[in-house]
């Protein structure tokens, strides 16, 4: 570490002595150099008074070339306006300010991810410094959170495929049952106007009718004309309900397995619930009803949809897991999820209540702990409410806590802000 500041150009006002300079033991200095986070010491100026070894790795400066300069002024790789906007926010309300996913981009290598957070010094301290800003290469657990992300919902769809396939397999079959009718019905119906036509030509001819009209009344009653015309609108009914049912489950799918983008982008939270309401069906059918309460006048609001869809899945199917264990330990026979949205002023607010078995309190505070299950093997691996947390939270800047009563049931509640923050680059 640099034991003073750089030379200054005669015109440029004085600047504060470094750290070091203002006496830290070599002890000291030695701690601080092998802190394997980034660390930078800021006055009350917001000049560089502390610059660490892994400051100078990760931002490729060294020290002796930030010491005594305002931080804002010193051209570093990293979303500058994005520090600038932390530092402020800490001197305004005196708190740590988390700044996640910050991009920093040093010459001839891929972008890395830091994540940093400013740390305001207590008032009356016999130190030069007022903020610290402590932060970490994040690149690596960022590309495994992604990882994971992606693995769960490969697992998520191929968990829910056998369902997916028996929701298809049922409109199919009543649609091939009903083609199946209807083809064997026209059979008949062609038969009647073929004697039809025969009764016409002879009425032309004035011949035999009266044996071509006895055989036509045998020909309608064998069709039984009068069952023909109520089944028949009947069965072309079930038909097309049942191509809207097998078009409605793709199309959930689809936008349920559509990756989005690696930006915010309007959503429609209540088109997205239902989607994951489709595809998730099997989960939850035979052990609860699941009714939704959709505020409808909840605009678009700026989220991730794939990442938001993961995050839907995962509550939906760990309230069925719920409810069949409270079936199980003969709490209730059939259980009940309700998933509805709610727009306030500055968010939306999203609930999903299941009567299961809730959660006991020694665990609650365990519940976003990556791995962390209390199902047995085979039902669950530990990542869907820390991916759940991971998302809400840390990616969509929003609030994700819950309710329980051991017994009766648990609520998950969802906030995320309506309107994205603003972008300093923008």
């Amino acid at each position: 570490m640099s034991t003073s500041s750089p030379p200054l150009p005669l015109d440029a006002e004085p600047k504060r002595p470094s750290v070091s300079a203002r006496g830290l033991s070599a002890e000291t200095e030695h701690l601080v150099a092998s802190i394997p986070s980034l660390l930078i010491g800021l006055d009350d100026e917001d000049r560089v008074v502390l610059w660490n070894a892994q400051a100078e790795i990760l931002l490729n400066c060294p020290s002796a070339a930030v010491v005594g300069r305002r931080l804002m002024e010193i051209d570093l790789p990293w979303e500058g306006e994005r520090v600038a906007a932390g530092i402020a926010a800490s001197h305004t309300h005196g708190d740590p300010v988390r700044i996640e996913d910050l991009f920093c981009t040093l010459p001839g290598q891929d972008p890395r991810v830091l994540g940093l957070t400013v740390h305001p010094m207590a008032e009356n301290t016999p130190s030069p410094l007022c903020l610290i800003l402590m932060g970490a290469d994040i690149t690596e657990r960022k590309q495994l959170e992604e990882q994971l992300s992606q693995a769960q919902k490969m697992e998520a769809i191929g968990h829910l495929a056998a369902g997916i396939a028996h929701e298809i397999s049922t409109p199919a079959q009543f649609v091939g049952d009903n083609t199946q009718f209807l083809r064997e019905a026209f059979g008949d119906l062609q038969q009647v106007l073929a004697v039809y036509a025969q009764l016409a030509e002879a009425a032309r001819r004035d011949g035999t009718r009266a044996a071509i009209l006895k055989a036509l009344d045998a020909t309608i009653a064998e069709a039984d004309l009068e069952y023909l015309a109520d089944e028949v609108p009947n069965a072309i009914d079930h038909i097309l309900n049942g191509v809207k049912r097998i078009s409605k489950i793709v199309r959930s799918m689809k936008l349920f397995a559509h990756p989005g983008g690696e930006e915010k982008a309007p959503v429609d939270l209540n088109e997205a619930i239902e989607s994951t309401i489709v595809i998730t069906r099997n989960e939850w059918k035979y052990i609860a009803e699941l009714t939704t309460a959709f505020d409808p006048a909840l605009p678009p609001v700026p989220c991730l949809r794939g990442e938001f869809n993961q995050v839907i899945l995962n509550l939906i199917t760990n309230a069925a897991h719920a409810i069949a264990d409270a079936a199980r330990a003969g709490v209730r026979e059939k259980g009940l999820i309700h998933i509805s949205t709610q727009s306030h002023p500055e968010w939306a607010e999203i609930r999903i209540q299941d009567t299961g078995t809730g959660i006991p309190e020694a665990i609650r505070n365990k519940v976003f702990d990556l791995f962390f299950t209390t199902k047995e093997e085979g039902r669950g691996s530990g990542q869907g409410l820390a991916l759940a947390h991971a998302v809400i939270v840390e990616q969509l800047g929003g609030q994700l806590t819950f309710e329980s009563c051991e017994g009766q049931g648990t609520t998950f509640i969802l906030r995320l802000p309506r309107e994205e923050e603003p972008n300093p680059h923008g």
